[in-house]
């Protein structure tokens, strides 16, 4: 008898059969055992867990990797699913991103490196504060506003042109002059070589308030704030008061060496800047010309203004000083030397006080903003030319200024942020001169160009909406003598 083969493996055959034959039959019998199950009802049990991957509904979010089933149609989808992916799993998931191959697969792949199933992570500190969510590339990085941000306030629209042009026959191009005044009461006084002239807005009535004479000349306006008298700076120095709905000349002061270039009213005292340097302040109420002398510059004063309270006054001089005074002391409680060049513009916030803002000439080019409080500078802002007027409007918190050198332009800016809101020309020379109608809509700019514009730059108080580019009075050019 005989004894089984034995094989390498250690499996004893009976005789006649070799281990090929053994394989082929096994392997047959496999199959045939394989192909004769029919029932689809049977599982198959496994020493190894695999989850069912069918009850996560990941179709549901459409997360589930498209390229591996059908393929992209044109137009699909593919830029949703990327965003709910990123909101849901982070960007990092919504990003393509290469499988470890080195080929481009999908960020949904259980290879992909980039996935964010099973990482922690921390909020980034660029998120968008207006999502309810955690970081999103929905957020306003991205230029994407969110539902809950409002939408953009338009800009307000200013009209580019003048509604009102007037001839001004020897208005004169001196930038230390002030010759140009509004009055509560609608009249607008210009001072045109040796004679004044009020214009009154509401009928465009002209009258001629008083002539100086050949050997003298009109040197500055200012009209009291109630708009009943008006004040006239000379150029010998003298300073006259007219009522003027009377026409009627009431007073006339000395104190001044030279020629008076500006005035400056408060609620009772009447201040004036000369060229010999000096501040005068005068009381209409007493006797005698001045009741106190303010000495602080060291060149022609060309700026006045006083605060809405009273409480200050501010001075520029050719002297490139910004001077501030109180009425309890006859020396200067600041002197502010910032700038580079004469300081005739000068304006103080009518929604803010101890807030005060002040221009220079050519060589400074800058309007500057103080606290007057402690002295300390809050702002400059570099305007390209010279800066000859400033006003801030009563109705909105914005500023207006005039300029010469080199652009001749008005600029309208908006306060704090400075914001350019409107630049308007048509000036040919400086706009030297600058006033503001009662309602706070309306400015006039003045130019040795002689010509006086008429502007609707500021919205009215009630309304806060763009002012029309028609006005009280209709286009045209006429003269105011």
């Amino acid at each position: 008898m005989e004894s089984p083969q034995k094989t390498k493996t250690g499996l004893k055959l009976p005789a006649g059969m070799n281990q090929t034959s053994l394989r082929l039959e096994t392997f047959s019998s496999s199959f045939r055992g394989i192909s004769s199950l029919s029932s689809p009802s049977k599982s198959t049990c496994s020493d190894r867990f695999i989850p069912c991957r069918s009850s996560s509904r990941l179709h549901a979010f459409d997360l589930q990797d498209k390229e591996s089933t059908t393929p992209v149609k044109e137009g699909g989808n593919e830029a949703y699913s990327r965003l709910l992916k990123a909101e849901l799993f982070g960007s990092d998931f919504a990003s393509p991103c290469l499988s470890p191959a080195g080929t481009q697969g999908s960020a949904s792949s259980p290879m992909s490196p980039c996935t964010n199933m099973l990482r922690f992570r921390t909020d980034r500190s660029n998120s968008s504060p207006n999502s309810p969510f955690s970081p999103s590339i929905l957020g306003n990085d991205n230029g994407l506003s969110s539902d809950s941000s409002p939408p953009p306030k338009p800009p307000r629209k200013v009209p580019k042109t003048p509604h009102k042009v007037l001839d001004a026959p020897s208005l004169q191009d001196d930038f230390y002059l002030n010759v140009v005044d509004w009055s509560s009461q609608n009249v607008l006084a210009v001072g045109l070589g040796t004679c004044v002239y009020l214009w009154t807005a509401s009928n465009s009535k002209v009258t001629k308030l008083c002539d100086l004479g050949p050997n003298d000349s009109v040197c500055s306006l200012q009209w009291t704030r109630e708009g009943s008298y008006i004040s006239i700076g000379t150029s010998h120095g003298q300073v006259q008061v007219w009522d003027g709905t009377q026409c009627k000349r009431v007073r006339t002061m000395g104190g001044h060496q030279t020629r008076t270039g500006v005035l400056a009213w408060n609620s009772r005292i009447l201040s004036s800047g000369s060229r010999d340097r000096n501040i005068l302040q005068h009381d209409i109420r007493v006797q005698s010309d001045y009741v106190s002398k303010l000495v602080g510059h060291k060149s022609e004063v060309c700026g006045l203004k006083w605060s809405h309270d009273d409480r200050e006054l501010a001075s520029g001089g050719n002297d490139n000083q910004l001077l501030v005074w109180n009425n309890h002391s006859q020396q200067p409680l600041l002197k502010l030397t910032e700038h580079t060049a004469a300081v005739k513009a000068i304006t103080w916030s009518p929604h803010q006080s101890s807030l005060l803002a002040s221009g220079g000439g050519t060589a400074d080019r800058c309007i500057r903003f103080w606290n007057t409080t402690n002295g300390h500078q809050l702002n400059s802002i570099d305007t390209g030319s010279q800066v000859c007027n400033l006003a801030w409007s009563k109705n909105v918190n914005e500023i207006v200024s005039t300029h010469g050198y080199s652009q001749n332009q008005i600029m309208l800016w908006k306060y704090p942020s400075m914001a350019k809101v409107a630049t308007l020309t048509g000036h040919s020379m400086r706009v030297l001169y600058l006033a503001t109608s009662p309602d706070g809509q309306t400015i006039v700019t003045g130019a040795g160009d002689e010509t006086l514009r008429f502007w609707n730059v500021f919205p009215s108080v009630k309304m806060q909406t763009p002012v029309k580019d028609t006005g009280l009075w209709s286009l045209g050019r006429t003269q105011i003598r």
